[in-house]
């Protein structure tokens, strides 16, 4: 006689109804941040590195962001090219009261108030060296990026844009203590109520390329590994988070997310704090091509993929498809 299995996994999986019933994870347009590139150019320019991906123009990306915050998704994630004549060593321009990001910042919150406005607080597309800090040669030419006098300029930037009505600040330079430095002159100037969404194990991935091509913002000379973190490291990203989460953190970034699902799996593990994860320029450009070339069903697999960061721990998840994801799960 055969002898039938008494436990079957199957009989859950057996109808949709069932599947939907027993179902662990889930996604909602709540769970996204959509990352918006601008410029000062009133004409708005398709980025080549990242077909789908546009670098808009003020007026464009107030509408962009309404339609994105429409569909239900509560915040946005701002990236500024900066014009090549306002690059300086020093990084002056990014924290200008005046300039692009605190301009965009006004312009979202009065067109939409109940949008979450969230500013990258970083050098490298206002410095002339492409670096997130302050460039210092040595003796024999070698480049050093200074941590605590990129710290200091970090503090100014996050309160410009603190004052232009930012809810939330994004510091992803990896600089030691910055996030402490932010959090003590936030609270000092009187913006208690401004959060910091810290990049806490920001990686020297491979995968950044086409982001760095959509601000003109990559290095001209070296890397970033003295800063951003070695992809070899693990246990690494669990001193960053508690690190952070100890200097004031209210939220803590894992980038890139697709790659790193178990590194967003433990920081999700050693902290108490909100996880956010990035699916970065050069995860969505392969799924872009991968669907562009017949081989991959678009739909299908950045769900899949959005859904695996999730499942991961990621309780935010910036994607440059949040719109389109929207769209494919509502």
């Amino acid at each position: 006689m055969m002898s039938h299995p008494l436990i079957r996994p199957r009989r859950n999986r057996r109808t949709p109804a069932i599947r939907s019933m027993v179902r662990e994870t889930s996604l909602s347009p709540t769970d996204f941040v959509l990352p918006l590139f601008f410029h000062e150019d009133p004409v708005d320019t398709p980025i080549a590195s990242m077909p789908g991906v546009t670098r808009w123009s003020l007026d464009s990306l107030v509408r962009e962001a309404g339609e994105a915050h429409a569909l239900g998704i509560p915040a946005v994630l701002l990236f500024p090219k900066i014009a090549e004549p306002l690059k300086t060593s020093c990084a002056e321009e990014s924290s200008n009261d005046e300039g692009l990001v605190p301009r965009a910042v006004r312009a979202l919150k009065a067109a939409h108030p109940s949008l979450c406005v969230i500013t990258d607080v970083a050098l490298d597309p206002y410095n002339s060296d492409g670096h997130d800090g302050i460039v210092q040669r040595d003796g024999a030419g070698e480049i050093e990026v200074l941590n605590d006098e990129t710290v200091e300029v970090l503090c100014r930037q996050a309160l410009s844009h603190a004052r232009a009505g930012a809810d939330v600040v994004a510091p992803s330079d990896m600089m030691d203590g910055r996030v402490a430095a932010i959090r003590e002159a936030l609270d000092d100037a009187g913006f208690t109520n401004v959060s910091i969404l810290s990049y806490t194990a920001k990686y020297a991935s491979a995968l950044y390329g086409p982001f760095r091509g959509a601000l003109d913002s990559a290095p001209k000379e070296g890397d970033k590994k003295t800063y951003q973190m070695d992809p070899a490291n693990a246990r690494e990203a669990v001193r960053e988070s508690l690190l952070d989460e100890a200097e004031g953190a209210d939220m803590l970034m894992v980038k890139p997310a697709g790659l790193y699902l178990d590194i967003i799996a433990r920081v999700r593990e050693s902290s108490v704090l909100p996880v956010a994860a990035y699916q970065v320029s050069g995860e969505y450009l392969m799924l872009k091509s991968a669907a562009a070339g017949g081989w991959l069903d678009e739909r299908a697999i950045v769900l899949e993929s959005l859904l695996a960061i999730k499942r991961a721990g990621a309780d935010i998840i910036l994607t440059y498809y949040a719109k389109q994801a929207c769209g494919w799960i509502c």
